[in-house]
C-alpha cells in the first residue's frame, strides 16, 4: 500500500435519531443515522414509518391525482 494516500481509520461515534449511541471504527469521527438496530422494525417487530423529505406525502398526492 502506498503511504500518505489512505484516510485515517479510528474510533467513531454513531448517533441514531432514537437517541441510541455506540462506538465503531470508521474514517469519520461522528456518524448520524436515522434507524439503528435498537429501533429498526426488523429487530423490534414494530412498524415504524420513516418519512424522508415528504416522500410518503408525495406518493399519496400522486396516487390521488391518478384516481
Amino acid at each position: 500500500m502506498k503511504e500518505g494516500i489512505h484516510p485515517k481509520y479510528g474510533k467513531s461515534v454513531v448517533r441514531c435519531a432514537c437517541g441510541e449511541t455506540f462506538e465503531t471504527g470508521a474514517t469519520k469521527e461522528a456518524i448520524s443515522v436515522d434507524v439503528c438496530s435498537k429501533c429498526h422494525p426488523f429487530y423490534t417487530g414494530r412498524q415504524k414509518l420513516v418519512d424522508t423529505g415528504g416522500r410518503v406525502d408525495k406518493f399519496r398526492r400522486r396516487m390521488e391525482r391518478q384516481k
